[in-house]
C-alpha cells in the first residue's frame, strides 16, 4: 500500500508494508513506513513500552491512543523511515512466546538487535537510530551497543530501576495495607524471588505469571546502561506525564552530559498536551484522534537531522 502525502509544497509517497523477523524463537510481525526516496533515508527502530502495549502503543489495560503510530506517520512526512513491531507474546506476535512466564527483558533486548541488524543490512535505509517509549526506552537503551546504532532516543523513558518506579506510583494509589504488602513483593522480586501470595487487586501487576519478566526487570540500572553508551541520544520528556518524571530525564542527562535533553511543556505519557488533570489524562489514553505534542516530531527530527551530517 502506498499513500501520497502533502507537506507544505513538497509531495511524499510513502509505502506502507506489513513485515516479519524469524528470530528463529518465534515470527514476530511489524509495519514499515517508508518514504519513497532515490537515496537511503533514516531509519528508526521504534520500540514500544511495558506490558502487552503493541506496536501502535496501544494497550488492552489502558485503550487505543496510536501514539507510536501516530509518531512513525510524523517521521514518514519528513523523509524518515520506521519500523514498529508487536514484542514477543504480544498482539499478532502473540505466539512467539504465548506463555508470559518465558518473557525475559534479555529476550527483548535480542529482539530488537535483530530488528536493528536487518534493517542495517537493507540498503532502503541509512542510519538507524533506536527510539524506545518509556520501558522500550531501556530495551533501546541496552540494544543500541549491539547493533552499533547511530543513535538513541529515549522517550519518556525512566532512569531508575523499575522497581523503584513503582513503589512511587502504586503509593499514590494504594490503601496503607495493600500498600504493605506490595513493597513486600517488589523486595522479594528485587531479591530474584517469586511470591505466589499476591491479592486480587494486586494480581494485575504482580500475577505469578508475570514475575519471573519483573525480576529480570528489576536487576536492569536505567541511568547506568544510558551512561555507557558512545553514539549521540536524545532523551524527551513531558512535563506532564503521569508516569514518569521530568526528574527521571535530568537524571538521564546527568549520566551521559552530550546527550541532547527535550523538556516538552505540557505533555504527558501517551505524548499529547494534556493539562495535570486527572480525568483529562486517563482520557488521553484512549483517545486516538488527539493531535501529538508538535515540539515532539520537530525535537526528534531535528536530532535525526543532525545524525545524517555526522
Amino acid at each position: 500500500m502506498s499513500l501520497t502525502l502533502f507537506t507544505g509544497f513538497v509531495q511524499a509517497t510513502v509505502l506502507q508494508r506489513p513485515v516479519t523477523l524469524d528470530t528463529g524463537r518465534g515470527e514476530l510481525f511489524g509495519s514499515l513506513l517508508l518514504p519513497k526516496s532515490d537515496n537511503p533515508v533514516p531509519v528508526v527502530l521504534i520500540l514500544s513500552g511495558s506490558g502487552p502495549t503493541d506496536r501502535d502503543g496501544n494497550n488492552p489495560d489502558g485503550g487505543r491512543n496510536d501514539s507510536l503510530k501516530r509518531l512513525a506517520w510524523v517521521l514518514a512526512k519528513h523523509n524518515v523511515a520506521s519500523v514498529r513491531f508487536d514484542k514477543r507474546g504480544v498482539a499478532a506476535s502473540l505466539a512467539a512466546t504465548p506463555d508470559e512466564r518465558n518473557l525475559t527483558v534479555d529476550a527483548y533486548v535480542a529482539d530488537a538487535v535483530a530488528w536493528g541488524n536487518k534493517l542495517k543490512a537493507d540498503p532502503r535505509f541509512g542510519p538507524l537510530i533506536l527510539l524506545g517509549h518509556s520501558e522500550g526506552a531501556l530495551i533501546a537503551t541496552l540494544a543500541a551497543p549491539q547493533v552499533d546504532a547511530a543513535g538513541v532516543i529515549s522517550l519518556s523513558g525512566s532512569a531508575r530501576p523499575i522497581d523503584q518506579v513503582l513503589r512511587q506510583q502504586l503509593a499514590q494509589r494504594l490503601p496503607p495495607p495493600l500498600m504493605l504488602r506490595s513493597n513486600q513483593l517488589l523486595d522479594s522480586l528485587k531479591a530474584g524471588h517469586t511470591d505466589d501470595n499476591v491479592p486480587a487487586p494486586l494480581q494485575v501487576i504482580f500475577r505469578p505469571s508475570v514475575q519471573p519478566y519483573l525480576i529480570s526487570l528489576f536487576r536492569q540500572e536505567p541511568a547506568k546502561a544510558f551512561a555507557k553508551l558512545t553514539m549521540p541520544a536524545l532523551i524527551v520528556q513531558g512535563s506532564n506525564d503521569i508516569q514518569v518524571q521530568v526528574d527521571d530525564a535530568k537524571r538521564l542527562k546527568a549520566a551521559k552530559p552530550d546527550a541532547q535533553l527535550a523538556l516538552i511543556e505540557g505533555m504527558n505519557h501517551v505524548l499529547r498536551i494534556v493539562p495535570n488533570d486527572v480525568k483529562r489524562q486517563l482520557a488521553s489514553y484512549k483517545d486516538p484522534n488527539l493531535p501529538l505534542a508538535a515540539e515532539l516530531g520537530s525535537r526528534i527530527l531535528e536530532f535525526i537531522d543532525g545524525l545524517r551530517t555526522r
